[in-house]
């Protein structure tokens, strides 16, 4: 950019802003920027030696105010500004075709500048762009290669589950259906056991027990006070003839369920017998003994099983 002022011109300009009013070196640094519409504001160190020179010429005086040096003109200085009045009126059209100049090259700087970044920006913005790309391809592929893992992980579990519940499920039936067989055999026994003992007895309940109760473990019944029974001749009790007694009833998967099946025949089948033949204070002392008995016995035989 060439200069704005040339030689000698900036020391006139500066007798001419004097001229004008006293001034300070800052306001004088402040004026010339205004002077260029901003476009150009010179240094202290261009302004203030030059009116330091033209102190020293006799063109310029100060005077201290507040700690500055204010500047006047000298009558010296306004001999000078006459003598150079034509200077001065081409100083004042150079000045605004420096403004000009320097307004159409900063204006070119700026465009310059403005291309140059946006060239810059496209550029780093299709490298980003390719960068984030080639990432992103990446983390898609590690994501699926993560996902692809676990779908094997959690179909092996799977397969793994799906074995283990099936090996449980057989082995709770064989459970089950060796628990139905014990029950029944123990039922059986019971029941044989009960029927021998109710026929020793004698009385109504040794016609009913072979009837109504199967399987058992032995346990010793509880002593309870009996009442005279009734006449052994007066009971038909054949133990071989009811081992058999409730088979009729059909047997599901649940042991627990068949046994309260054959306890709710048992009570039914007594009912029935009482009702049909009737029942004297004797024969229900004699069923207390029988009951507890029997009681005892499917207590032991069930905390066994």
């Amino acid at each position: 950019m060439p200069p704005v002022f040339a030689h000698g011109r900036l020391r006139l300009y500066l007798l001419k802003l004097l001229d004008e009013a006293p001034r300070h070196g800052y306001e004088v640094i402040r004026l010339l920027e205004e002077r260029f519409q901003g476009l150009y504001a010179p240094s202290a160190g261009t302004v203030y030696p030059r009116l330091a020179k033209l102190e020293a010429e006799g063109l310029v005086t100060y005077a201290t105010e507040g700690g500055r040096k204010v500047y006047s003109i000298t009558e010296a200085g306004r001999a000078e500004l006459a003598d150079r009045g034509g200077e001065l009126a081409d100083l004042e059209l150079e000045i605004r075709d420096s403004v000009t100049e320097l307004a159409a090259e900063i204006r070119n700087d700026v465009r310059g500048a403005a291309g140059d970044l946006r060239r810059e920006l496209r550029e780093a913005a299709s490298a980003s762009a390719t960068q984030v790309e080639d990432e992103s391809w990446k983390a898609a592929k590690e994501e699926l290669r993560k996902a692809r893992q676990e779908w094997k992980e959690q179909a092996r579990r799977a397969k793994d589950e799906s074995r283990r519940a099936r090996e449980e499920a057989q082995q709770a039936r064989r459970q089950a259906k060796e628990a139905q067989e014990r029950a029944r055999e123990e039922v059986q026994r019971i029941a044989v056991q009960l029927q021998e003992q109710f026929a020793k007895s004698g009385g109504v309940l040794g016609s009913l027990a072979g009837a109504w109760l199967g399987g058992g473990a032995t346990s010793a019944a509880p002593a309870a006070p009996a009442a005279p029974a009734a006449p052994a001749a007066d009971v038909d009790v054949d133990a071989d003839a009811h081992v058999g007694w409730a088979e009729d009833l059909v047997t599901g998967g649940d042991p627990a369920r068949d046994l309260d099946r054959l306890l709710d025949r048992f009570r039914d089948e007594v009912r029935d017998a009482a009702r049909d033949h009737g029942v004297s204070a004797a024969q229900v002392a004699e069923a207390r003994v029988g009951l507890a008995a029997a009681v005892a016995r499917l207590r032991a035989t069930l905390r066994a099983g």
